[in-house]
């Protein structure tokens, strides 16, 4: 491990022991905000300090067992302790560059999902529900709670647009690599001459962001206009105008949300969404100049942006993004992600390696 790296990780240990002298400082502890604001410092790099630790007592036994290869009567012990000290300590030096990696403060939020029908007419509006049962079963296994914001019924099944948005910290961190265009291969059932169709639908997924942190919009660039709610819902969808569309005007980006009986709810759940779409914007503009890597792996959500190729005949799915081709498709579209989001991580954090070495 460079000496640099070493130099740091030392800097932040004797932090660490600083912080927790102040915490338990009862001048402190009676400041809240102060008290707060030392607690999130510390965990903050607990895990890294902690990890670093355990690399100095390696680092120490493998000096102690390299003394004791001269002795011959502690030759082989001393033999078999130092190569399970390199191990060992490779294996740590490994997880520190991983625990230094930038983290994105993004990753601890919830997300919005947001699934588009693209090219391809009905059997694109069917894909973006079977995509839809896909992510819902994802967060079903993760015990997350997902929540549809706005529906947009096809007119032959299906749907043109669902919204939706899990509330659960860490979601963004995970479903954020879902972005981009996703393509489905296959014969739909009314091909009577077994050709095979090729549609695509577009995923963006965007981080929830709480209110004081959402770009500022100004009343004056909304048009907001409310309707009757479709779907499912009694009497009230059609005696009520409770559905609401807010239309932005300088960007042209519209949102609808007819999720709620109440129409004050379904506009702060409108200007959520707005909200996270406007801020997605300006952080993919700041991006534009950042490494390749991001650009590659985290999907903009463009459908010219393919990502991912579901093929219903050969029963496979591939990520165009890390070559990955996967026999597994009932299991995936059954909701089994992880086999296809670890794999994308680990290729991330890889990539977040080699660009940290070359600084």
């Amino acid at each position: 491990m460079k000496s640099s790296i070493i130099a740091k990780l030392e800097a932040l240990q004797e932090r660490r022991k600083k912080v927790e002298a102040l915490l338990s400082d009862p001048n402190i502890i009676s400041d809240q905000v102060r008290f707060r604001v030392l607690s999130k410092e510390y965990a903050q790099f607990l895990d890294v300090t902690s990890c670093f630790g355990r690399w100095k007592k390696v680092k120490e036994n493998i000096n102690i067992a390299e003394r004791l290869l001269n002795d011959p009567e502690m030759h082989d012990i001393a033999h078999e302790e130092l190569q399970e000290a390199i191990l060992n300590k490779k294996k740590l030096e490994q997880q520190l560059q991983i625990l230094l990696l930038p983290k994105d403060p993004d990753d601890e939020r919830g997300c919005f999902i947001e699934i588009r029908a693209g090219t391809g007419g009905d059997e694109a509006a069917l894909f973006v529900g079977e995509l839809f049962r896909m992510y819902s079963r994802f967060a079903e296994n993760r015990k997350w709670n997902i929540d549809i914001v706005s529906i947009s019924d096809a007119d032959h099944g299906g749907y043109k647009e669902i919204i939706a948005k899990i509330s659960n910290k860490g979601a963004y961190g995970i479903l954020k690599f879902e972005s981009g265009g996703h393509r489905v291969q296959r014969i739909p059932e009314t091909e009577s001459q077994g050709r095979i169709h090729t549609s695509v639908c577009t995923v963006v997924v965007m981080p929830e962001v709480p209110e004081k942190e959402l770009p500022k919009i100004n009343d004056v660039d909304l048009r907001i206009d409310t309707f009757r709610s479709s779907g499912a819902g009694g009497q009230h969808v059609n005696t009520t105008e409770s559905a609401i569309r807010i239309t932005h005007i300088p960007t042209g980006l519209v949102v609808e949300c007819q999720d709620e009986r109440s129409q004050h709810k379904n506009k702060a759940k409108a200007l959520a969404v707005l909200g996270a779409r406007l801020r997605a914007i300006e952080v993919n503009r700041r991006q534009q100049d950042k490494s390749s890597t991001r650009r590659k792996l985290l999907g903009c959500g463009d459908r010219y942006d393919r990502i991912r190729t579901y093929n219903f005949s050969q029963r496979r799915v591939t990520d165009h993004r890390i070559y990955l081709t996967l026999y597994r498709l009932e299991e995936i579209i059954g909701g089994k992600l992880d086999i296809l989001i670890q794999p994308i991580m680990q290729e991330y954090q890889a990539d977040q390696l080699i660009a940290l070495s070359e600084q």
